[in-house]
């Protein structure tokens, strides 16, 4: 029988993995798991229960329910090991943006089938100094905005729910001084009013991003450059709904690179994965090619040259 490592998040999101846990351990058991659960406890405490997973060498697979930030942390656990375990997700967040780019549902015993009936693919994870994201790294005032929007403002309004959102704090917005050099020697340097290094196609429910692949080694990097009025704010704002190669303006930057450095002359504050990731002066942030294997059949998000990467497939040793 394959041993299945269950963290769990019990407070995340409506906290709507209580009312179906029942539930999601009978579709597991059925699959013939064994079961083992551990709700987290703290912060960071989802971290230090995938290390122990994988060190531990008694299981085969780590399901994650919770949000995107008890996500981030079973990832942060899983780089720490050596031999990482493949992680099967049950998104039960507010934001579920990571669930979303990889098709993954949102009602809980559906994606406890696609757990069990879907098979693991490679993606990449980015580090952040010393830390690891796996969808996105942010920094800059509208990172707030997408973020911080009243939930009951989205449901209500959708997309201008972020503009009116942002129009609030425009008053407080101030422009980041940045020098970023990247892949080959290139540089740019200015004043940005938003960075976001991703690895996926949706931030925060704002940003779309087109043509993006999850396991090539690249990030897609988008800069704001600072706007002078609210026309202006609007305009990106509307740009940011669908980005592709042909969005570079004046305004804003986007392109690809596996290999980046921030260097401002303040402490900058940082968000990862939607989460706070601390504040830094100099930012060194690399991609980590196919580092991570994820329960999923995301083959649609692949690009045409990356169909023949091998999958990963589970064992009765855990591989």
């Amino acid at each position: 029988m394959k041993k299945l490592y269950f963290i769990t998040n019990l407070r995340s999101g409506k906290s709507v993995i209580r009312q179906k846990l029942a539930t999601v351990i009978d579709v597991f058991t059925a699959a013939g798991f064994e079961v083992t659960i551990r709700p987290t406890q703290a912060r960071m405490d989802a971290c230090a229960a995938a290390e122990y997973a994988c060190l531990s060498e008694q299981f085969d697979l780590i399901v994650c329910a919770g949000g995107d930030g008890t996500l981030n942390e079973v990832v942060q656990g899983l780089m720490h090991s050596r031999q990482p375990l493949p992680i099967g997700y049950i998104p039960c967040g507010s934001t579920n943006d990571f669930a979303r780019t990889l098709h993954i549902p949102t009602e809980i015993e559906q994606a406890a089938r696609l757990i069990v009936d879907g098979k693991p693919h490679r993606f990449d994870v980015g580090r952040f100094n010393s830390r690891y994201f796996l969808y996105v790294a942010a920094f800059g005032a509208l990172t707030a905005t997408v973020y911080d929007t009243p939930q009951n403002y989205k449901n209500i309004l959708g997309h201008a729910a972020y503009l009116l959102h942002g129009m609030t704090q425009l008053s407080t917005i101030r422009p980041i001084h940045m020098r970023i050099e990247y892949d080959n020697d290139a540089c740019i340097e200015d004043d940005f009013l938003l960075g976001m290094v991703c690895n996926t196609a949706s931030v925060g429910g704002l940003l779309k991003l087109k043509n993006c692949a999850l396991n090539d080694g690249c990030f897609e990097v988008l800069l704001i450059r600072n706007p002078s009025n609210i026309l202006m704010l609007g305009n990106i704002i509307t740009a940011l709904r669908s980005i592709d190669d042909d969005i570079n303006t004046h305004d804003v930057l986007y392109f690809r690179a596996s290999r980046l450095t921030f260097t401002s002359d303040t402490e900058v504050s940082w968000t990862l994965d939607g989460e706070f990731g601390g504040t830094s002066s100099v930012a060194e942030v690399c991609n980590c090619r196919q580092a991570v294997s994820i329960c999923t059949a995301p083959e649609q998000l692949w690009r045409e040259s990356d169909l023949d990467m091998p999958d990963v497939h589970l064992n009765d040793e855990g591989g």
